[in-house]
């Protein structure tokens, strides 16, 4: 089956063709992954095992439109001296195997310099059962004396072997050939506006399990073990809440810890990439563990990520199933001393194991996404601005009063409004807050933070 969506046969619907990179560990599929797409997207590193979990991306190959899919290494082996060495291996397989089923066309990548191995042979044997055209791609070939060596990897099996050099982009150019070749013409898709919505929180928080939850497949790796998730994952998914859909895009994040406390490069560069994403999301569901000394310090941290990127937010406290005897009012007040910065965020209590209060997080995320759509007229604004400088007038600074002139809300994504005032200077910081809480109470700016810009009114006389 495709892993795209069919619809009716015409000419409006297509299939978008799938190739999916495959390979036992440390080969260099990842870097295989991002010269084909031409950026940085799955970490690479010389440590095996790096990537988990299967990365699509889409890409244009000479003039076609597909996605690829980034895939974990093959770690697994059926005889006893490759037997399974890692918990890892297990749930990477089954990534694994949905990518194969899913491909039109598999590009099996071995390394020259180790030659033909034992687990090259095995999976070469799993590829060919699958009945797909597979193109074996042999890397780190990086001069011609190397490609002499090619002649071993004939006992795969394999027609077409390509030498490549990820490293100096040797042989990228007949591979990107050879996949047009053998996939159809597809054109570029219409583009489709999803809502990017990023699950960041400490390591083991179950951030993927609620991924999983939420899109109703195993579509990450889930342990016990923290930092199983390394890579930000995309998750094209349609939510349905309320009978209407709403194109969205799940990012599956690797649990942040503090910097000082990222004990690999891997872990710095995953901390990274889930910054990177909270920073390109729309909004971002902060899981916690819901406990009754409430969020940690480092939940904090992330917190403040998310306000200063001004995010719209929703907090999950998550393993509610394990606070017998507590109550949500008591750990609620737990959450909003130790998140003043997150005041505006709602609340959900749940249970990514039994699903409970599920539909309540998919509301939340209907409602955030309203949101955005508000544009409120200036002199609706400026009406309520007025009310709340009548219920408490601004302090006095230096024996200055400051003055709003008029005010426009000149965004909605998040909400910002420009004040024209007298001098900039004379609004306090905790003025600017009780006009941010007097505007979100008014216009029910549920799960959005607001940012306020002033601006000096201009004297035309002078």
């Amino acid at each position: 089956m495709k892993n795209c969506k069919l619809k009716e046969k015409n000419d409006k619907f297509e299939i978008t063709p799938t190739v999916a990179i495959v390979g036992r560990p440390n080969v260099g599929k990842s870097a295989l992954f991002n010269a084909i797409i031409g950026k940085r997207v799955s970490i690479v590193h010389e440590e095996s095992g790096v990537t988990r979990d299967n990365i699509i991306a889409p890409v244009k190959i000479q003039g076609n439109y597909l996605q690829l899919i980034d895939t974990g290494g093959l770690g697994m082996g059926k005889t006893k001296a490759l037997k399974r060495t890692s918990f890892f291996d297990a749930k990477i397989c089954t990534q694994v195997e949905v990518a194969i089923d899913s491909a039109d066309v598999l590009l099996f990548v071995v390394d020259v310099t180790t030659g033909v191995t034992p687990l090259d042979e095995e999976v070469a044997t799993t590829l060919r059962e699958s009945g797909k055209k597979i193109i074996l791609i042999v890397n780190k070939t990086d001069n011609s004396e190397l490609e002499g060596n090619l002649t071993e990897f004939a006992r795969l099996n394999i027609e077409e072997i390509l030498p490549v050099s990820c490293l100096h982009r040797r042989g990228l150019k007949r591979v990107s050939e050879t996949i047009s070749k053998h996939i159809w013409k597809s054109k570029q898709p219409p583009e489709e506006k999803r809502l990017a919505i990023t699950v960041v929180g400490r390591p083991n928080v179950g951030k993927s399990s609620i991924i999983n939850k939420l899109t109703g497949k195993n579509r990450v790796i889930v342990s016990d073990i923290a930092g199983t998730t390394r890579d930000a994952i995309d998750l094209p998914v349609d939510l349905n809440v309320n009978d209407e859909l709403i194109p969205a895009n799940l990012i599956d994040t690797a649990g942040l810890r503090k910097r000082g406390k990222a004990n690999s490069a891997i872990e710095i560069f995953s901390v990274m990439r889930a910054q990177t994403a909270i920073e390109r999301s729309d909004i971002v569901i902060l899981v916690i563990e819901a406990d009754k000394y409430g969020p940690t310090s480092q939940d904090a941290h992330i917190g403040k990520i998310i306000s200063d990127c001004g995010k719209g937010c929703i907090i999950v406290a998550n393993k509610w199933d394990a606070c017998s005897g507590l109550k949500q009012k008591d750990i609620t007040k737990e959450i909003r001393g130790k998140l003043p910065f997150l005041a505006y965020a709602p609340i959900v209590y749940s249970c990514a194991i039994s699903g409970y209060n599920f539909n309540a997080i998919m509301n939340e995320i209907y409602v955030v996404n309203e949101q955005y759509k508000i544009k409120i007229p200036t002199s609706t604004v400026n009406k309520v601005l007025s009310d709340a400088i009548t219920y408490n007038p601004p302090p006095c600074v230096k024996s200055r009063f400051l003055k709003i002139f008029y005010a426009t809300m000149v965004a909605n994504k998040p909400p910002l409004f420009c004040l024209f005032v007298n001098d900039t200077k004379l609004c306090t910081k905790n003025y600017q807050a009780y006009l941010k809480n007097y505007l979100r109470k008014n216009f029910n700016l549920h799960g959005l933070p607001i940012h306020l810009k002033f601006k000096p009114r201009v004297n035309k006389r002078k």
